[in-house]
């Protein structure tokens, strides 16, 4: 079987978690987790950074940190992860879910707008498969309204868009470091932010209200949501060569389209470039253009070995989703049409050309049948 992703460690990532095991910084507290904080937030120009266990508790932070009231409206696009809905659910605010473009699957400023209400307090901006919202355009909207942004850059490390780099935008920006990330700690996530007042919370936030002064009396009730010195000794590391892992991702995305190029009747490959953003292909994106349906691609592509993944279900069509907040004033047709003809296939440093080259045939047999 052709795996979708592959973590890609080098011998540098693994002598660097033996060395935080011999010199025994294995814990949540230990000095390298803080080392891991500084090395990120400077990458990004950010004043704070908190690690934590994964990228839903960074979103989960985030959006307790901004106090939200009963009644209180959050913008989220529709199509992405199922933590920024889950985020948003364990506060008292509504969701109010936005549409994507249907050519960068990223939100954009008129979708924004759709949702805008006197009750918006928050845009969840989030970055999408490798490319970017739309940032500047959504950012000064953001300012207009005196609205909150929580950025989730989870998908875009390392990327930028007309002078911003993706995670250095939000009032509170937000990663993921799991296994399939640019960077990655096998899980793992970070909050950055500039404001000194909403680090220090996230600080008390992620570590069960411990304080120097009194450190088993506690005021809140919150959680444990530690990385591990193990962990963030793999994050330094793999912070040194994200700009390589990029490159490939480039060059093996690019290569996917050349392939392509002569079947867009049934295919839609994604956009190389938007705006002055190249894509970075964090994953390899299709849609599906003919009569076939994503799930019947992927069971098929199955039988050669090759696995692939579904694009994220339409966050307002999820039956978790709570039927108070289902009646959403805006159509999501762009973000129904990609959960259910969009996949991706595989993309990373365990690819050869050859293997890019046998996908591509055996994804064109598939669609041909």
């Amino acid at each position: 079987m052709i795996p979708v992703f592959k973590p890609s460690l080098s011998l540098g990532d693994k002598a660097s978690v033996l060395k935080s095991v011999f010199q025994n910084q294995i814990s949540g507290t230990s000095p390298v987790v803080g080392e891991f904080e500084k090395k990120f937030s400077e990458y990004f120009g950010m004043k704070y950074g908190i690690a934590v266990s994964n990228g839903s508790v960074a979103l989960d932070i985030s959006l307790q940190l901004l106090d939200l009231e009963e009644g209180d409206e959050v913008i989220v696009p529709s199509m992405t992860i199922i933590s920024c809905l889950s985020a948003i659910l364990r506060t008292k605010a509504t969701p109010v879910f936005c549409d994507v473009d249907i050519n960068t699957w990223n939100m954009r400023l008129e979708d924004v707008k759709e949702c805008f209400s006197s009750k918006t307090k928050a845009v969840v901006m989030v970055h999408t498969y490798g490319l970017t919202a739309d940032i500047n355009n959504i950012l000064n909207f953001c300012k207009e309204k005196n609205l909150f942004i929580i950025e989730d850059a989870s998908e875009a490390h390392g990327q930028s868009s007309e002078n911003h780099l993706c995670g250095a935008v939000g009032d509170i920006s937000t990663f993921s470091f799991y296994a399939n990330k640019h960077v990655t700690t096998g899980e793992g996530g970070m909050l950055l932010t500039n404001n000194k007042e909403l680090a220090l919370k996230a600080f008390q936030m992620r570590n069960l209200d411990f304080k120097s002064s009194q450190r088993f009396v506690h005021e809140n009730l919150y959680w444990n949501y530690r990385l591990s010195g193990i962990q963030a000794s793999l994050g330094i590391s793999q912070l040194t060569h994200l700009d390589k892992v990029i490159k490939k991702k480039i060059m093996q995305g690019n290569f996917y389209t050349s392939l392509l190029e002569e079947r867009k009747d049934v295919i839609q490959t994604p956009l190389q470039k938007y705006k002055d953003t190249q894509n970075h292909y964090w994953v390899y994106g299709v849609v599906i253009k003919n009569n076939k349906n994503a799930r019947w691609v992927m069971d098929s592509l199955r039988e050669v070995r090759i696995e692939t993944r579904p694009f994220f279900w339409p966050l307002h069509l999820q039956p978790l989703l709570p039927e108070k907040f289902r009646n959403n004033k805006n159509q999501l047709t762009n973000s129904e049409l990609l959960g259910e003809k969009d996949l991706y296939i595989p993309i990373g440093n365990h690819l050869s050309k050859n293997k890019q080259e046998y996908i591509v045939n055996s994804l064109i047999k598939v669609l041909d049948k």
